[in-house]
């Protein structure tokens, strides 16, 4: 082969945020190591572990693996900052031509890693791993998932009906994404809003093998309500349109209430006031909480704290970069 048609090397670097996954890590990470042999000569791969302030053994089961690989790094964060903010540590830290997001328990399948690779090598910027199903969750979780996704795309026109976090991001993307100033991030979400040239690639999601989710009710709809309310203010002028509904519901029950007190119709009035100021209450309470979250984001943003901090000392990395951002 000539030196015109050597390919030119490219470096993949998979980023996996992790927290209390002790059980059955080094397993799974193992399996991902193993596919990357599959990846073609031209494109070296390592990864990079982002702890996302884990209390269990997770940073010392990654950090005897570092010992044992060069092509393992291990990124500890403070305290668990959340995924998005583990995500947003493990792309400031790389230097690499692309990166892979995905999670360690194998639900993301490493087997797709090398289709994901040769669709970037043909030119695709963004190669998203989409669920055909999610026939491995709870009944409960599937709906409200596909009741978000509904309400995201209804109120933001972005459509991520089943997309998950389990993406491929060319060099030109992962700048693209740290130069967003925002401090509250939705990762997929933000992947489709930058409107790079993608590729899809189907999968059906196998059954985790050990441990369990992290996620609970209360931080999924937490999940849903942030990444709503970064993306749009419709909620806030559905407010101004609430309003005017309950403003012509009291005139509506003002003019009956007037047409049976000149009709001498009129009766005991003190039910239809107590539902009226019930009614009200109700509805400025809500508008009033809703303002109040917008309000709380507002606050977030200007104080402009960074995303996440390094815990330097069980950190495992090959340079040292910068502490946060």
């Amino acid at each position: 082969m000539t030196a015109q048609n050597t390919p030119t090397p490219r470096k993949l670097t998979l980023i996996i945020p992790v927290y209390n996954e002790a059980d059955g890590l080094r397993r799974h990470l193992d399996e991902i190591l193993r596919q990357l042999e599959a990846l073609p000569a031209s494109v070296g791969a390592d990864l990079l572990i982002v702890d996302d302030g884990s209390t269990d053994a997770t940073p010392e089961i990654v950090q005897t693996l570092c010992q044992q690989r060069r092509d393992v790094a291990l990124l500890v964060l403070n305290r668990n900052f959340g995924k998005e903010a583990a995500i947003v540590a493990g792309l400031d830290h790389s230097d690499a031509d692309a990166v892979v997001v995905m999670d360690s328990d194998l639900q993301h399948p490493p087997a797709l890693l090398p289709k994901m690779v040769e669709l970037w090598l043909g030119g695709a910027d963004v190669v998203e791993a989409v669920k055909v199903s999610r026939n491995t969750r709870s009944g409960p979780y599937r709906y409200l998932a596909n009741a978000f996704y509904r309400l995201f795309d209804a109120l933001t026109g972005l459509d991520l009906h089943n997309h998950c976090d389990y993406k491929l991001l060319d060099r030109k993307v992962i700048e693209a994404y740290r130069s967003l100033p925002e401090r509250s991030r939705f990762f997929r979400g933000l992947v489709s809003w930058m409107h790079f040239p993608a590729a899809q690639i189907p999968f059906e999601e196998p059954a985790r093998e050990a441990g369990e989710s992290k996620w609970s009710a209360l931080r999924l709809l937490k999940l849903s309500w942030d990444s709503i309310s970064s993306f749009t203010a419709l909620p806030l002028q559905l407010v101004t349109l609430l309003g005017g509904v309950t403003f012509l519901v009291s005139l509506l029950l003002g003019a009956k209430a007037l047409y049976d007190k000149l009709s001498g119709q009129a009766l005991d009035g003190f039910t239809t006031v107590i539902l009226l100021l019930l009614i009200i209450g109700s509805v400025l309470m809500f508008s009033l909480g809703l303002l109040g979250s917008y309000v709380a984001r507002i606050y977030d943003e200007i104080k402009a704290r960074p995303h996440y901090l390094v815990d330097r000392g069980r950190s495992r990395l090959p340079d040292e970069g910068e502490e946060g951002q």
